[in-house]
C-alpha cells in the first residue's frame, strides 16, 4: 500500500468481535465492513491485477457503499442544475471511475495493513458518522465517514472526512470549480479524466 493520501478517501473497517447476545451492527458499519472485506481482496491481489485491473475489481464496491451520483452533484455544486441530463451522467461515470482509480492507486498491494472500525455510530439529523482507522507500519490514519440512507434504503457513504477535519467533498469542490467556470461540463470532464489517467498510470 502507498502511503496514505487525502485524496484515497478509502471505506475501511474491520467487524468487531461478536459477542453472543450482542446486537447487530448498525447497517452504516455493515456497508463500510462489505466494502473493507472487497478492498482487502483487491490489495491481496493487487500486484497480478495491475492498476486498470485493480480498478475495475473495486468498482462495483464503491458502487454499492458511496452515493457517488450525490457526490459528483455536491462536488459540482450550483451549476450542476443547469447541465444536460447527458452532462450529468457523463460526469458521474467519471466521477466513479477516477474514484475506483484513486483506491487502485494508493492501494496497490497488501502488506499486513489492518483496518479497524468504531461500533458506536453518530447520528447527525438525518445521517449516521462512522469512524475507521488503517493501521499501517505503526501509523494509524482516522477517517470519518458520513452516510444517509438512499433511496433503495441502504446507507450510503456521500463524504470522507481525514484525520477528523478535512471534508473529501469540499476539496474536490474546490478542485473541480475552475474548470466548470471556465469551460462548463466539458472542461471539468476532462479534467477529471486527466486526473483518473495520472492515478492510474503512476
Amino acid at each position: 500500500m502507498k502511503p496514505f493520501a487525502f485524496a484515497a478517501a478509502v471505506a475501511l473497517a474491520a467487524a468487531p468481535a461478536a459477542a453472543i447476545h450482542a446486537q447487530a451492527a448498525d447497517p452504516g458499519v455493515t456497508q463500510i465492513q462489505a466494502l473493507d472485506a472487497s478492498l482487502l481482496e483487491m490489495m491481496k491481489q493487487g500486484k497480478s491485477l495491475g492498476a486498470e485491473g485493480r480498478a475495475r475489481k473495486i468498482t462495483p464496491a464503491l458502487e454499492q457503499a458511496y452515493d457517488l451520483p450525490t457526490m459528483t452533484r455536491i462536488a459540482v455544486g450550483l451549476k450542476w442544475a443547469g447541465l444536460a441530463p447527458a452532462d450529468q451522467t457523463a460526469l458521474i461515470q467519471a466521477f466513479t471511475r477516477m474514484t475506483a482509480a484513486n483506491y487502485a492507486h494508493n492501494f496497490d498491494s497488501y502488506s499486513g495493513e489492518r483496518f479497524e472500525v468504531d461500533p458506536t455510530v453518530q447520528t447527525r439529523g438525518p445521517d449516521k458518522l462512522v469512524r475507521a482507522h488503517i493501521v499501517s507500519g505503526g501509523k494509524t490514519t482516522d477517517l470519518t465517514y458520513r452516510m444517509r440512507q438512499a433511496s433503495d434504503g441502504r446507507w450510503k457513504i456521500f463524504d470522507v472526512y481525514y484525520n477528523g477535519s478535512i471534508s473529501e467533498l469540499t476539496t474536490r469542490r474546490s478542485d473541480f470549480s475552475a474548470a466548470i467556470d471556465s469551460g462548463g461540463a466539458p472542461a471539468l470532464l476532462k479534467k477529471i479524466q486527466a486526473l483518473t489517467d495520472k492515478l492510474l498510470n503512476s
